[in-house]
């Protein structure tokens, strides 16, 4: 897969960071899980990441992860991109994670800075090749210091990017200035990993988005990223002001990603239950009025 500009795309363009479907008693619902992973590929995408920070990899299990994995391979392995979140703040564990999400078929793995201990980027660059070397599979690299409490450098990013299997960069830094500059010195190809920034991502030279938003507004995104490729600008731009409502509210600091979009999944009838594990704690009745409002005035179809 490659974008207009000739710059690969690893691992598609149009991927959602896929929350994790559970039961009302916190149990993995591996039917809504395939059915999801179902209704995001129909909706178009080419790839899907799975155990993501909004997918609840925090409190799913080594065991769960893999089981998660395996249900959307075999649902959708054949017509999109497999991604697995594989990223942790202990090398040896990201490791582990790594190999068996390569056991398990996936296409590629996202791995996230190591969150909370703040290593120095020579513990960043130590910690990303160790993972690396570690499996077959493509690595993005997930700069979000707004999580892991330190970014990582483009000083950082030109190393890494020297390694064969290290392909890219999904970016919550919004710092495109610094992007440039690795995209220009490097083959990093860079991936939007803020919803709010996804038009000026593509405008800046992303290949293509992670989301969240998509879970419910794929197709939208599809067109935008089209938009951006044929040099429609005014095009892309008016797709993004009519998503501004939705990235808002499913986005919000109020909130957070896995809680709004297990709720619009279950309003639109993909998913049952939007229960998510504690300390994360499902959308209220209240929360749930303003998504519906949200989705019924962009076109979507509420069942619930």
């Amino acid at each position: 897969m490659t974008s207009p500009n000739g710059a690969a795309a690893p691992i598609g363009r149009m991927l959602t960071a896929m929350a994790t479907p559970m039961t009302a008693d916190g149990q993995i619902d591996h039917d809504d899980l395939a059915a999801l992973a179902v209704r995001l590929v129909d909706d178009g995408h080419d790839g899907l990441v799975v155990s993501g920070t909004t997918g609840e990899a925090p409190t799913t299990t080594d065991a769960e992860k893999t089981q998660i994995l395996r249900t959307v391979i075999d649902a959708v392995g054949d017509r999109a991109c497999i991604v697995a979140g594989v990223g942790t703040n202990i090398t040896d564990h990201t490791v582990h994670l790594a190999k068996a999400a390569e056991q398990a078929g996936a296409d590629a793995l996202l791995v996230v800075t190591p969150y909370y201990n703040k290593p120095p980027q020579e513990g960043l660059v130590a910690h990303f090749t160790a993972v690396a070397d570690a499996t077959e599979l493509p690595n993005v690299l997930y700069d979000i210091p707004g999580r892991a409490g330190v970014p990582i450098h483009p000083a950082t990013l030109q190393r890494l990017g020297e390694h064969d299997r290290i392909v890219g960069v999904k970016d919550a830094k919004g710092d495109f200035f610094s992007a440039a500059e690795v995209m220009a010195t490097t083959n990093l190809v860079y991936y939007s990993g803020e919803d709010a920034l996804n038009l000026a991502w593509l405008a800046s030279g992303a290949v293509g988005l992670i989301s969240v938003v998509g879970h419910a507004f794929g197709p939208e995104y599809v067109r935008m990223i089209a938009a951006v490729d044929r040099g429609d600008l005014g095009e892309a731009r008016a797709i993004n002001a009519s998503l501004i409502p939705a990235v808002k509210l499913i986005m919000s600091a109020m909130s957070q990603g896995a809680i709004q979009s297990k709720a619009a999944m279950q309003l639109m009838g993909v998913i049952r239950s939007r229960h998510l594990r504690l300390p994360l704690l499902e959308a209220s009745e209240g929360e749930l009025g303003f998504l519906r409002e949200t989705l019924i005035a962009a076109g979507k179809k509420v069942t619930v």
